[in-house]
């Protein structure tokens, strides 16, 4: 049986089209990620991981929402303590995000 390459991923989504689209990297914790020109940055991330925070209430796993930046479910950090609404924030090369270590 063939496996497509798009669905090794290990995180949340899984990319199947627009493939081809220019791959630009960003860095999660640290880590060079590649990412599509014209991705949110929730989509960048839950492509490579199961979720994008933690809440400070009971530590449980958040993925987003709502997906329009009404719910504000979905902030990371840069490395500079900048908050960012991923939702609806578009990637941009050599971007330098903070994710929970605990994420895989």
């Amino acid at each position: 049986m063939h496996q497509n390459t798009a669905m090794v991923q290990q995180g949340q989504l899984v990319r199947l089209v627009e493939l081809n689209r220019k791959k630009l990297t960003i860095y999660i914790n640290g880590v060079a990620t590649e990412a599509l020109e014209g991705d949110t940055l929730l989509t960048v991330i839950l492509t490579h991981q199961k979720f994008i925070r933690q809440t400070e209430f009971s530590g449980s796993e958040r993925a987003g929402f709502c997906l329009m930046g009404a719910c504000q479910d979905c902030w990371v950090c840069t490395e500079d303590g900048s908050r960012l609404r991923s939702c609806s924030t578009l990637v941009q090369a050599n971007m330098k995000l903070v994710t929970p270590k605990a994420n895989p």
